[in-house]
């Protein structure tokens, strides 16, 4: 008898009714340098920048801005990846089952979109094509089989994640989709929900690898990790709307691994262009970063190498 009400609250927490403590980092302390040469970079966008960065090794971030609230974009299929992952290890799907499309699920004409109707095929490919190619249609049927955004927003807070929410095609969430699009995160969850993948603390160590691999595997690569050696690991998601762009990235960096997260917001740049000022800033920053923790590291992006941006 005196437990239930300790297996209540663990009821509770895991439906999310509940939340766990914030995401909150024991022990770190600000790289007022790093902090600096950021802040400098940043100045005269025009429009709203989060950056979040944490050295893994040493502990020492630097925080602008990092608990406002962001649109995610595409950053969404990274809480969707977790949702699935939680549905999979509750043995509610299976990793190896085979989904037949159907033109309901149409949004758009990505890889997945571009299926005939009654095609199959199988759920790891669909999450291999939300995290590498970031295939909307295959990413919107993945929110629905891991059970819709209520879900997935109560494994999110029940985690400590008390900003980072799915919002379209949520119950209750149309007015936060007004101003965040399909999903909302700040730089430092979005940026800590990836080190815990690394770290292999999301639902369990064996789910967290599988996930850390499917991250690993990023088409689009023209921003962010552009600015990182190809012989680099990395893991990542990128985010883009008319008005907003973001990405996250933990590199394993050869002096100690280190994660970040750049968002942005209010954007007066909206062209869908490689020089676009958002995505410009997504590249500088993340060549600031490297070239900070890496300053003897011999490698310069090629030149040439701007038209494969795609």
């Amino acid at each position: 008898m005196k437990r239930r009400p300790f297996l209540l609250l663990l009821t509770l927490l895991n439906m999310g009714v509940l939340s766990a403590q914030p995401i909150k980092i024991e022990g770190t302390r600000t790289d007022k340098v790093l902090t600096q040469k950021i802040a400098a970079a940043l100045e005269g966008f025009q429009g709203d920048v989060g950056v979040y960065v944490r050295n893994l090794r040493t502990n020492r971030t630097v925080e602008i801005k990092a608990d406002t609230v962001f649109p995610t974009a595409s950053m969404v299929k990274v809480p969707i990846l977790c949702g699935v992952f939680d549905k999979l290890h509750r043995g509610r799907l299976q990793y190896d089952q085979v989904l037949t499309y159907h033109d309901s699920l149409h949004y758009d004409d990505g890889v997945v979109g571009s299926l005939r109707d009654s095609a199959q095929i199988p759920l790891p490919y669909v999450l291999m094509l939300m995290e590498a190619l970031s295939d909307n249609t295959g990413s919107l049927w993945m929110q629905a089989l891991a059970g819709g955004g209520k879900e997935i927003n109560a494994w999110m807070a029940g985690h400590g994640f008390e900003n980072t929410r799915v919002n379209s095609r949520t119950p209750d969430r149309q007015e936060a989709q007004k101003t965040y699009g399909w999903g909302q995160t700040t730089p430092r969850e979005m940026a800590e929900l990836v080190a815990m993948i690394r770290a292999g603390r999301v639902i369990s160590p064996d789910v967290s690898e599988r996930m850390y691999r499917l991250l690993g595997r990023q088409f689009w690569d023209a921003d962010a990790l552009s600015q990182i050696p190809p012989t680099i690991q990395v893991i990542a998601k990128n985010g883009a709307v008319n008005r907003a762009k973001s990405e996250v990235v933990l590199v394993h960096a050869p002096h100690g691994e280190y994660v970040f997260c750049i968002t942005t917001k209010n954007q007066t740049d909206d062209r869908w262009q490689p020089d676009n000022e958002g995505r410009v800033l997504l590249r500088t920053i993340s060549r600031l970063i490297w070239n900070y923790y890496e300053p003897k590291y011999d490698w310069q992006p090629l030149d040439g190498s701007a038209k494969w941006e795609y």
